[in-house]
This record gives structure tokens, sequence and C-alpha cells, in this order.
């Protein structure tokens, strides 16, 4: 009997009719409450997007070597850091998504319309510089770690390799597919859930440390925690996260940005959408922080291991301490990682130059109708490969990109804060108060540190 009878049957049916509909009601109920976690699962990973692909592409193999080097040299005192910079960033980027929502253009187009040219182009330029450092030294290092998990590989033939990959799948395979790409990428990043889990961590006391600060403000703990603040606050992911969320808004119908633009698809269920997508990402982004510094906390600070320069560094250290899961999982995670933020960098990069030069941009335009674009994504990988076979050392090209992004930052950051504040701009859906007084504090935290890294190299 169907449990379409059994319910119309209700009013009129003998005690057993009746209870057998009672109970067909009970089954269905509980396959309904049973396929309710996957659906719900399955849902929240759908509405995913920009949001989750940029706060991954934050943990590239440069800022994995950061969080390692924090918790190698001061175990786990400075886990803090992953909740107090969650905030700063999850706000920052709304904005950065909401100002495209709302107007249909990327960040730096927002800019130029709004403040002086020269400024925009000194910024875009450092820009540029600061992310084809950072790309170099994420393609050596996506190297050195494959060559940790299979020792007789080319170094030379691994980078030319990744930065081709990476490069062919930018400029040749469609916006909607690519997108796919990135979100699976960010599954790499669960490794390094798992390689916490592998190296026995007090979680205890690192829950303790995470909500309770603890600094003496000594130059090297400032320098650490300005370094922190400056791989998770970077100026490239504003410009991503902008631009992506505009080719997002063309990839949902075949009309140009203009023309969307012109129509504000800004409805509140659109904003409301975005903003999971965006914390979500940033959540995922320090929570990743989090594993990485408890780990190396657990291992190498408690083995005496305190200097670790790079992401390679940290996995073969791992192993002695963690076993070779540990050690495998936290290898394949720089190479997973890298896939992800390479072309982030590169992207980035490319949209704030072209759109700070009235340039066609977008990942969903082909080749040929948009060659400065795409000619910024090539030249910079190029440059970025070539870092890794001129002798340029790695670590000093981190230096180099830290230096950029300190400059550029706090320019940024202002403009981001005061555009999503502008009525004329944003409509209705400008800052609320608190949101406004959260950005004008991470404008000054990325002031402060910017100036730290300046005075201090």
């Amino acid at each position: 009997m169907s449990l379409k009878k059994d319910v119309e049957t209700f009013f009129d049916a003998p005690a057993e009719a009746l209870e057998m509909g009672v109970e067909q009601l009970n089954k269905a109920e509980n396959e309904l409450i049973g396929k309710r976690p996957f659906r719900v699962a399955q849902e929240y990973i759908y509405n995913l997007g920009p949001g989750l692909t940029t706060g991954a592409a934050d943990d590239d193999p440069s800022g994995i070597a950061t969080y390692s080097q924090v918790g190698a040299a001061y175990g786990f005192q400075f886990l803090w850091l992953s909740l107090f910079s969650f905030p700063l960033m999850a706000v920052v980027q709304e904005m950065c998504a909401r100002i495209a929502i709302v107007t249909g253009e990327g960040l730096a187009a927002n800019i130029r319309k709004q403040y002086p040219a020269p400024v925009l182009y000194v910024c875009a330029v450092l820009l540029f510089a600061a992310n084809t450092f950072n790309l170099g030294a994420d393609l050596g290092a996506m190297a050195k770690a494959t060559q940790l998990l299979l020792p007789t590989a080319d170094f030379a033939f691994l980078v030319v390799l990744f930065a081709a990959i990476s490069l062919l799948l930018q400029v040749f395979t469609t916006y909607a597919r690519y997108a796919k790409y990135l979100k699976y990428l960010t599954l790499a990043l669960f490794a390094y859930v798992a390689t916490a889990f592998f190296a026995h961590v007090d979680w205890h006391e690192a829950l303790v440390h995470t909500v309770v600060p603890s600094i003496t403000f000594s130059q090297n703990e400032i320098l650490l925690i300005c370094a922190v603040l400056g791989t998770t606050i970077s100026p490239y992911l504003f410009f991503w996260q902008t631009s992506q969320e505009v080719e997002e808004e063309v990839l949902k119908g075949e009309r140009t940005v203009a023309e969307r633009a012109k129509e504000r698809p800004h409805k509140k269920t659109e904003i409301r959408e975005m903003r999971f997508d965006v914390w979500s990402g940033m959540f995922f982004s320090n929570a990743v922080m989090f594993f990485i510094i408890a780990a190396c906390a657990a291992t190498l600070f408690a083995h005496g291991i305190t200097n670790i320069q790079t992401a390679d560094q940290a996995a073969s250290a791992l192993e002695p301490f963690a076993g070779q899961w540990a050690f495998g999982l936290f290898a394949l995670g720089i190479v997973g990682t890298g896939f992800l933020a390479v072309p982030v960098l590169a992207g980035a990069s490319a949209y704030a130059i072209a759109e700070s030069f009235r340039l066609k941009t977008g990942l969903y335009r082909k080749l040929k109708d948009a060659y400065a674009f795409y000619g910024v994504i090539i030249v910079s990988m190029f440059i970025g490969l070539a870092m890794n076979f001129v002798g340029i050392d790695p670590i000093k090209a981190l230096i180099y990109s830290a230096v950029g992004n300190g400059i550029v930052a706090p320019v940024v950051l202002f403009f981001i804060v005061h555009l999503s504040s502008d009525k004329e701009v944003m409509g209705a859906h400008t800052n609320k108060k608190l949101a406004t007084y959260i950005g004008w504090i991470t404008v000054a935290a990325m002031t402060l540190a910017g100036l730290a890294v300046l005075v201090t190299l």
C-alpha cells in the first residue's frame, strides 16, 4: 500500500490500516531525516565559490612556510593569531565581494573611477612585482616538496611542468571548468588537518593559547606577527575576490558585465549567499593556519627544531616525530596548495593591471579577446619560472614580496573600506557600522605591520 493511500484512509480506515499508515509515515520521516544532513552538506558545498577558493589560496606554500616558522619557533604561543585575524580577513573580503556584486566591476576598475589614477598605477605595478616574486617562490616550493616524495625527480623539470600546467589551465580552459578545478584543489588543505592529528597535539593547551593571547613584544615576535598578518591579509586576495565575483555574475548568464551592472543584480539573497561563501572560505583558511602551527608546535618546537625557513624543510623535519603519513600529507599539501595559489597570484596581477588601464579582462574571455589580460598572466608566470634558474634565493624573493605587500596593502585597504562605505557607489548596500570599525582596525593593523617590515628590512 502506498503512503498516499494510507494517508487518504486515515479517517475511515479500520485500526489495522490506520496503524499501517502511521508506520509508513514514520518510516518516510526517518528516511527524510536521514537524507537531510547529506542534502544540507551538498547544498553547502554547492553554494561555495570565490570565497572558498580565495581563502584556500591564502594558504599557499609561502604561507605554509610562515605558519611552520611560527609553530617551530614559538610552539602554541601564537595560535591566537588564527582567531584574531579571522574577522579582519573575512570583513575585508566581504567588502571586496560586495563591491563587485553591486557595481559589476573589479576592484581596480572601481578605484580608478574614484581616486587619482597614478596611485592605482603604482599599486598595480607593486602588486605585480610582489605577486611574481611570491609565485616564483611557490613554484620552487612545489618542486622541492615533490622531490621529497620522488627523490629522483629533476627540480628543473618539475618547476617547468608545474608552471606549464598552471598556465595552460588559465589560458585555454573555460572559466566555468577552471572554477571547478580550483574548488576541488581546496581539498588539498585537509592534508594539514590530518597532519595535526598524526602529530599528537595537546589540544587542551592549543585551545588555551588560541583564546588567550600571549606576546612579549620582542623584535622577533613583532616581525612574526607582521609576517602572519601580511600572509593572511594579502593584496592579491582583494583583487582576486572582487574579480571572481564579477566572473561568477557573467557565468550566470550570457550578458556582459556592463549589462549586469546596469541591472544592479544585488538582491538580498545574493548578498547573503556571498557572505556565507566568504566567511566560510576565510574560516577554512584560518583553520588551516591553526592546524599547521599546532602540528609544527607539537613536533618541531617540542624537539628543539626552531629554525624552519621553507615549507619543504618543515615537511622533512616532521617525518621523524610525526611519521611518514604526516610527512607525506604535508608534502602533498604543498603541491596541491601551490596549484591553487600560483594561478590566483598571476590572475590577481592581470585583473589589477588590465582594469587599471581600461583593458578587457576576464577568464571567461578567450585569449584572442583579451590579449593584454592574458599577457600579464603569461609574463608573470615566465618571470616566476625564471627566478628558479637565475639564482634568486626564494627566502629573499618572499622578503621582496613582503615589502611590496607592506606598501600596497594599507593603501588598497583604505580604498576598499572607503568605497564600500560610499552610498553613491554602494547604494543601500554600504557597510554596517561594525564592519566599518573592523575595516579601519584592519587598515591600522596592516599599516603598522607594513611600517614594521619596512623599518626592520
